[in-house]
């Protein structure tokens, strides 16, 4: 018995070394260089760790499932990428060894970890590594007290090996995730099917975005959507500030001044940092019986594209109005793949000739009220060229919930950027935009109810 201890506490010092940042395996390599060090090289995971191809794995931090009692949210230090394209391998460093799962989707080719609560202190530089199979991978907080890694695969991977390593000495815990080339077949056998990515940390876990019923209650609910969040942090417009801080904070202080006014109930689809869903998104303004959606969101364009500045509203249509706003959509439609959500299940919801005028009458009302939207917002600052737009966004396809998207500037715009972090400009907008809510129920009040709620004339503006 003792020799097989003494024999395990030497195969783990071994692991550790080939894992630490200065050895072969565990050095991180620029990403412009090509891999010049064999992962499959190294030793296997410990006893009991999962180590074959599987649809998901489930992997604990101890033998009996614990991670150890008393312990707060781990940190993840450090993580590098080494292999070439037949075999790569991830290895994160951690404060303290955790649980994770392990799995893959397809369209396209993703691989995600599902972990605690793991708060990334690594520089945000490194997820832009290429580095064998992996050609990106993005990381960040997925649901309240839950953390995902996504990893980017060009082309079909199997999960070859998926193990942690207990810290030793000056080493710290490691989690350790090879990947090996296979072909399409495979791959999508070993695809996680839609209830294993349901078993995953789900994506509202601990979520409620939802009022409590007041009957009598008269006033309209006016649904806020900051846009992106969590794991997917939008553009940058290659500055340092991300469009999900931004638009969270254009959302509260909206929020603040509808509230104020005492004529609305406002309800957000998020109110941290954290990750929804676009179908979850529109399923709060539906539940919610909203009189009225409004996504808030931050353009970008690349460097090679040209410049463009101001604000712009996007309302649904199954044909985009022009290139731009295609891109716009094709780009925010793409939220739930950022953040690995299998999506083989999503449908949507139709139901016949009601649906249909239902949804014609919605979008008439979101016509008007982007129409109004704009002119409001030229009294607190520069607008697109062209503001009024219109494309086949996703998270506006509440069918009986009047629904816009607004993009408040371009970030890869300098003069744009100063604005969207000026507390004063924030103030503004969130003023001009109160101001066109309150005109387009005051149109509204002849009369006809909106949705879901009984509105009546705003009282002194």
């Amino acid at each position: 018995m003792r020799r097989g201890v003494a024999f395990c506490r030497v195969l783990c010092a071994v692991s550790v070394l080939l894992l630490a940042p200065g050895s072969a395996l565990g050095q991180a390599q620029p990403p412009v260089q090509s891999a010049a060090h064999d992962a499959s090289q190294s030793s296997g995971p410990p006893a009991g760790a999962l180590a074959q191809p599987a649809a998901a794995l489930h992997v604990s931090a101890r033998p009996d499932g614990s991670a150890g009692a008393g312990q707060g949210g781990a940190r993840a230090i450090d993580a590098r990428l080494a292999g070439d394209q037949q075999r790569t391998r991830l290895i994160i460093d951690l404060s303290r060894s955790v649980e994770f799962r392990a799995f893959t989707l397809a369209n396209p080719y993703r691989v995600i970890l599902d972990l605690p609560d793991v708060t990334f202190t690594f520089e945000t530089r490194k997820a832009l590594t290429r580095r064998g199979l992996v050609a990106a991978y993005r990381y960040g907080t997925f649901a309240p007290g839950k953390s995902r890694m996504v990893l980017d695969v060009a082309e079909p991977v199997a999960i070859d090996k998926a193990f942690i390593l207990d810290p030793v000495d000056d080493q710290p815990a490691r989690l350790v995730l090879d990947l090996v080339k296979t072909d399409a077949a495979s791959f999508a056998s070993t695809v996680a099917t839609a209830a294993e990515a349901r078993g995953a940390p789900s994506a509202i876990a601990g979520h409620d975005a939802t009022l409590t019923e007041t009957p009598g209650d008269p006033r309209a609910v006016i649904v806020l959507d900051p846009g992106h969040g969590g794991i997917d942090s939008g553009t940058t417009g290659a500055s340092t500030f991300a469009e999900k801080n931004i638009v969270l904070e254009v959302a509260f202080a909206l929020k603040a001044k509808l509230e104020q006014s005492g004529r609305y109930r406002v309800v957000m689809t998020r109110s941290s940092d954290t990750f929804v869903a676009l179908g979850e998104r529109v399923r709060i303004a539906r539940n919610n019986r909203a009189a009225l959606f409004v996504s808030i969101h931050a353009d970008a364009l690349a460097s090679t594209d040209g410049q463009a500045r101001g604000a712009s509203v996007y309302t649904l249509s199954d044909t985009a109005s022009d290139s731009e706003a295609a891109r716009l959509a094709e780009s925010e439609n793409k939220a739930d793949l950022i953040a690995g959500v299998d999506l083989s299940e999503e449908s949507d919801e139709v139901a016949g000739i009601l649906f249909d005028l239902a949804h014609r009458e919605t979008k008439n009302f979101s016509a008007l009220f982007a129409r109004t939207l704009v002119g409001a917002m030229k009294n607190a600052g520069k607008v697109h060229k062209s503001p009024l737009k219109s494309a086949g966004f996703r998270v506006l396809k509440a069918h009986d919930v009047p629904s816009v998207l607004v993009e408040l500037g371009y970030m890869s715009s300098r003069e744009d950027l100063k604005l969207m972090t000026s507390d004063a400009w924030r103030g503004k907008v969130a003023g001009a935009m109160t101001d066109a809510i309150d005109d387009f129920f005051a149109t509204r009040a002849a009369g006809v109810g909106v949705t879901g709620s009984i509105v009546q004339a705003p009282a002194g503006k």
